[in-house]
């Protein structure tokens, strides 16, 4: 069983934000031969990495795998898409480059849930290890590690009015979100370093293709796990029109994503004995985890037209686009140089909730995020969207053809905290965008508008115009071996077979507060050391900030 003669140690499926940092570490010492299967081509070129044109390779064929959701009965059975990266780097080749670490509560409540080992003094360590902060508060962040973590130059003035007009509504702000404290308006921060887009394959796939021990196979696309009874042994998949084989000699680990490594796993005869029996697949171990627990996070466009004509709106024309273009083709600066994301906030969207539940996005300009439709001229917009929704779905595979693509059903909005969560929401942007900060460019509300004001109307914007802010999680659940619905324990491992693990952002018990390739890159940095047998590094003891009056105040 084996492809061109060829076994490896370890046979990694995906090159993305975690299959990159995997094929860095595990062939880190030379002594393991490690190949890694993808699906999709090269990264090279603008459009991927000027970080400004982030809106192009999400929407691109070439660059994004076209899931589309089941109709969702409570958002008027729309269709969303569900982007996810078939490129090397995956989807940190095609994200907004918003880098978040998440809250260290949402570590600890993964402890609680049975994630042994996971909990924030855990993994605070693993991030520090990964990153290279530039203007993170010192002492909570990493300096030396292969992730560049910037901030924008924030030159608009809404970028400061947007932090000011929170300061001036009673909340906190934050010098670093991914510091002590994550409650608070501030600086927003994204993986770019010196103008490009700074993806895991930037970070650590290209420099770990140097060594001889390391293989990267494009164009190749995983069918199923290769099984021994119950130990995994290899990979089939399908490259140039022709199906091939390869062997795992130590373990082979599945990075697809939490749409494809769950997919993967069915086709393999892992998940609902009762779904893929129905299926004609041969069972080789019934695990009713896989595919369940889907999460992801929503969120709406908040617009308001600008007075003053300094938005970005400027700048959506070819004349303007081309210059921009040009200057960061030969220079690396510029408008094409951030993702204009450069200023943030996280609250709590009532007293008595602990850590923030609400995100924001803030930019200045009034558009789609996929570019295609800027609102009425010049304006500014915030993305925002509740962080824990208790809503679950589920990915399955439609048949037991590889080809045919799975069935994804996020369940969306069908908590009724769900409502309540979205009404506290757009009423608390609606007072932070009213703030006398804003006074010098408010001239009024395009969306919702200001018209929309009771919980219906409020529910109706909402049905009808939020999108996922692409956070697909929660698949493959890591848990105690005891919870009849974890997928893989706390060490990755497939629960129930041998030499398998998957190691995405799948395995996120429950969704993080903020966008998730940071977590990503974290827990693929941790699970090496899993794989490799490693200690894990030490915990930290450093305590973060949590509002003193939290149980009281909702700021």
């Amino acid at each position: 069983m084996s492809d061109n003669n060829k076994a490896f140690d370890y046979v990694i499926v995906g090159s993305g934000s975690a299959g990159s940092i995997l094929a860095s570490r595990l062939s880190e010492n030379g002594k393991h031969s490690v190949l890694v299967l993808e699906y999709g081509g090269t990264d090279a070129g603008p459009l991927i990495q000027m970080p400004s044109a982030l809106s192009y390779p999400m929407n691109m064929s070439l660059y994004d795998w076209g899931y589309q959701t089941e109709p969702e009965p409570n958002l008027g059975n729309r269709r969303l898409v569900c982007p996810r990266g078939k490129v090397i780097g995956g989807s940190s080749s095609i994200n907004g480059m918003v880098y978040v670490r998440g809250h260290a509560c949402d570590y600890d409540t993964w402890e609680e849930m049975g994630a042994t080992g996971w909990g924030y003094r855990h993994v605070l360590p693993y991030f520090k290890r990964m990153e290279t902060s530039h203007g993170g508060q010192e002492g909570w962040r990493g300096t030396d590690g292969p992730m560049h973590i910037t901030r924008g130059k924030r030159k608009n003035p809404l970028y400061h009015a947007f932090v000011k007009a929170g300061e001036e509504a009673g909340y906190q702000t934050t010098e670093d979100y991914n510091g002590e404290q994550q409650e608070g308006f501030g600086a927003f921060e994204m993986t770019v370093h010196k103008g490009r887009r700074w993806s895991a394959a930037n970070a650590y796939l290209r420099p770990a293709m140097k060594r001889p021990n390391l293989t990267l196979t494009t164009g190749a696309k995983a069918r199923r796990v290769l099984f021994e009874g119950k130990k995994a042994v290899g990979i089939e998949y399908e490259k140039n029109g022709r199906v091939r084989t390869v062997r795992a000699n130590l373990e082979v680990i599945l990075s697809g994503s939490s749409i494809n490594s769950p997919a993967l796993l069915q086709l393999s005869g892992i998940g609902n004995a009762e779904h893929l029996n129905g299926l004609n697949i041969d069972i080789v171990h019934n695990l009713p985890g896989v595919g369940e627990n889907l999460q992801d996070h929503l969120e709406v466009y908040f617009q308001i037209a600008c007075k003053q004509p300094i938005t970005l709106y400027k700048h959506i024309n070819l004349f303007s686009k081309a210059w921009i273009g040009a200057q960061w083709l030969f220079t690396k600066t510029g408008l094409g140089a951030t993702n204009h994301f450069e200023s943030t906030a996280f609250i709590r969207s009532k007293a008595g909730i602990k850590y923030p539940d609400i995100q924001y996005h803030f930019l200045p300009v009034a558009i789609r995020y996929d570019g295609k439709a800027p609102a009425e001229g010049h304006g500014f917009q915030c993305h925002v969207g509740p962080m824990r929704s208790k809503s679950r779905g589920w990915v399955k595979i439609a048949s037991n053809d590889p080809n045919e693509a799975p069935k994804i059903f996020f369940n969306y909005m069908s908590h009724e905290d769900d409502w309540t969560e979205w009404r506290s929401a757009l009423r608390l942007t609606r007072e932070v965008l009213s703030q006398p900060a804003f006074e010098p460019y408010y001239k009024h509300e395009i969306q919702p508008g200001a018209q929309i004001q009771s919980d219906e109307e409020l529910d109706s914007f909402v049905k009808e115009h939020a999108e996922s802010a692409f956070h697909p999680s929660g698949t493959c659940k890591m848990g105690s071996i005891s919870d009849p619905m974890a997928v893989v324990d706390p060490e990755c491992r497939v629960i129930g077979v041998e030499g398998l693990r998957v190691v995405d952002v799948s395995i996120l018990p429950q969704i993080t507060n903020g966008n998730l390739n940071g977590p990503t890159l974290m827990l693929a940095e941790k699970a090496s050391d899993h794989i490799l047998g490693k200690d894990p590094l030490p915990a930290s003891n450093q305590e973060p900030w949590i509002h003193p009056e939290w149980e009281n105040s909702q700021r």
